[in-house]
């Protein structure tokens, strides 16, 4: 990838981020990256074209982030490496983590069904510990780490070690 093209993608996730996908404007995008708008088409076609960049780069890190707690075949494993999932996500990538919630509101991006491998994985996990319900265990544990990402991204959380200590205790893990 080229510096330009790269700059443009930056540009874009902290914009589109900050402060929305429709509120952005290509124009925006092209200042902040010190680029041509005309550069922006031609690399990406049109705005969509760059979110969609941006949501494919986003892909990667999710399954990085995701595939070592769908191999793991520890419950408490699972359990704790699912608790410990936001509090992994880097500082410098809160703004990509910031526009997919944004995204969650907006019909034509938001997908649900990434979730559901790790909602199983945790069903199977509080199914195999004795859980009297593990299917709402699953769902509310995956609820709960989706609001912790967003305390985080928001910068609410501040003794993030303590409340991570917090919850790892609370779940025995």
């Amino acid at each position: 990838m080229t510096d330009k093209k790269a700059n443009i993608l930056s540009a874009a996730l902290e914009l589109f981020a900050n402060e929305g996908f429709n509120a952005t404007s290509t124009s925006s995008v092209a200042k902040k990256a010190g680029v041509s708008e005309a550069l922006i088409f031609r690399h990406f076609q049109n705005k969509k074209g760059l979110l969609d960049a941006i949501l494919g780069q986003g892909e990667k890190k999710f399954m990085e982030l995701m595939g070592p707690i769908l191999f793991q075949n520890e419950p408490k494993k699972v359990i704790k490496m699912t608790l410990e999932l936001p509090f992994s996500v880097k500082e410098s990538e809160y703004d990509f983590w910031k526009l997919q919630i944004k995204l969650k509101w907006d019909s034509d991006y938001y997908h649900p069904q990434k979730m559901v491998p790790l909602t199983n994985k945790l069903t199977e996990a509080f199914a195999a510990l004795g859980s009297e319900m593990p299917e709402l265990e699953a769902l509310s544990l995956n609820q709960m780490v989706e609001s912790i990402s967003i305390g985080l991204v928001r910068n609410e959380i501040k003794d993030k070690k303590k409340y991570l200590a917090f919850l790892l205790a609370k779940y025995g893990v």
